[in-house]
């Protein structure tokens, strides 16, 4: 477990005593698919690291009403959990698993310290906050100039990426919560695709073509 954590934070350009720091002070955290992580009422007092799985990160304003932001792979971490275990503040967004996974949980008592010391880590914040940044602005951007058919191709086709599968386990009724639309007008949508030979769909199954 360790040793594949190790290498995805090698990866990410963090030497060697930072690395050995984040192992010594951090815990491994199974999580089952559609387990919470983090939420607007919980204080975040860890950050995570993905080492294996997936996690979902949104904005849910009410039961109700939730809307897909992005994905967290193997070896990244949440800005937005970052930036809130640094000021002592509770998350505004709920992170999920997607699939089964496992996070390493830091103890945020040492990142203040590791910022300033370290600049691989301090690097790795940075870009951590670019990256998200980025994504954010692409899901602004389908949000607010896409049309809802779009959208929904934007989603699958990142669902595929992130989880390095053509094969994507959701129900019509999911997609639409995490669109925040409607699961008649994803269900006739997808339909249309499955039309245009972009999907093929099965129960509680879509196969991206």
């Amino acid at each position: 477990m360790t040793e594949i954590l190790r290498q995805q934070l090698t990866r990410n350009g963090l030497d060697e005593k930072i690395i050995e720091e984040i192992i010594e002070c951090g815990r491994v955290r199974k999580l089952k698919t559609g387990e919470l992580l983090i939420s607007p009422d919980v204080p975040g007092n860890e950050m995570p690291v993905v080492i294996n799985g997936l996690l979902k990160v949104s904005r849910r304003e009410s039961p109700d009403s939730e809307i897909f932001l992005y994905f967290l792979e193997a070896g990244e971490t949440c800005a937005m959990s970052l930036s809130c275990c640094l000021e002592g503040k509770k998350m505004a967004m709920r992170v999920t698993a997607e699939e089964d996974s496992e996070v390493w949980m830091v103890p945020i008592a040492n990142l203040d310290m590791w910022v300033v010391k370290y600049a691989s880590f301090r690097r790795f914040v940075f870009r951590s906050y670019q990256e998200r940044f980025n994504e954010l602005i692409g899901t602004l951007d389908t949000v607010v100039f896409a049309k809802m058919d779009e959208r929904i191709y934007r989603y699958l086709l990142d669902k595929k990426q992130a989880s390095g599968t053509y094969v994507i386990e959701k129900t019509h009724e999911q997609i639409a919560k995490d669109l925040n639309t409607s699961r008649v007008v994803v269900s006739r949508i997808l339909k249309q695709m499955e039309k245009e030979e972009k999907i093929e769909q099965y129960r509680n199954r879509i196969e991206v073509l």
